[in-house]
């Protein structure tokens, strides 16, 4: 039985990594925005540091169908899971985690023409086989593990990640407001240090996660507000 081992080493070094496919992130082709939704999910995690341990089954089912078990993970913000799969089928099957539109996009492309992976957010096992991905959810939302061979994801191979929100005492920045662009829904502020961000103090353009904020505010007017990054952007998410 071969085990596929997948951490933050294998984004690092593929010689300290056991992969089970023929080709790297890009795919020879995809384009950027795929990799900054990667990202959405979270990073590849750390071997050893695991929190705790996730068994996952793959394999057809006697109507002719094709399933994961389980067929849905409850997952908390900042956990590292240790994804331990095993291919019960007859088939080959891979398990891919990412988003919802970075899956669909990734599926598309196998239809076109099928591939390996080599990614940190995914292995491909033949029948009997077994292997695992480390992955640190690092942003809440709902997200998709599946597998994208063709025909596979249509036969029933792929459920929802939903990953929870971790409620920590939040840290309010001060700051001034210079400018407001409601048309694209930007305020540009000028603040003190993003502790949580770890951000320096300076001037910066942010997005707000409701355009009805940027009603509150007028230039010039002094703040207090927490800002965070969905989907890469520094966005506005609360303010007083």
């Amino acid at each position: 039985m071969k085990l596929v081992t997948l951490s933050a080493i294998a984004a690092l070094s593929a010689s300290s990594a056991f992969g089970a496919g023929s080709h790297d992130h890009s795919h020879g082709g995809m384009e950027e925005g795929h990799m900054m939704e990667m990202m959405a999910i979270g990073m590849p995690g750390m071997m050893g540091k695991e929190d705790r341990t996730i068994e996952v089954t793959m394999r057809e089912t006697d109507d002719g169908g094709m399933i994961f078990e389980p067929m849905q993970f409850d997952i908390k913000q900042g956990e590292t899971i240790r994804f331990h799969v095993t291919n019960n089928g007859e088939l080959e099957h891979e398990f891919v985690i990412d988003t919802l539109v970075g899956n669909a996009k990734h599926k598309e492309l196998m239809a076109k023409m099928e591939m390996e992976h080599d990614d940190p957010n995914s292995v491909r096992l033949d029948a009997g086989e077994s292997g695992e991905v480390i992955w640190t959810f690092a942003n809440a939302g709902t997200f998709e593990f599946a597998c994208l061979i063709p025909g596979h994801y249509e036969s029933g191979m792929h459920g929802p990640i939903e990953v929870a929100e971790t409620m920590t005492e939040r840290t309010y920045t001060k700051g001034v407001v210079k400018k407001i662009k409601a048309s694209s829904g930007k305020v540009t502020i000028i603040h003190e240090e993003l502790v949580d961000l770890d951000m320096p103090a300076m001037t910066m353009v942010f997005r707000v996660a409701d355009n009805a904020m940027l009603d509150a505010l007028s230039e010039g007017q002094e703040i207090e507000f927490i800002a965070k990054r969905v989907k890469g952007k520094l966005t506005v998410t609360d303010l007083k």
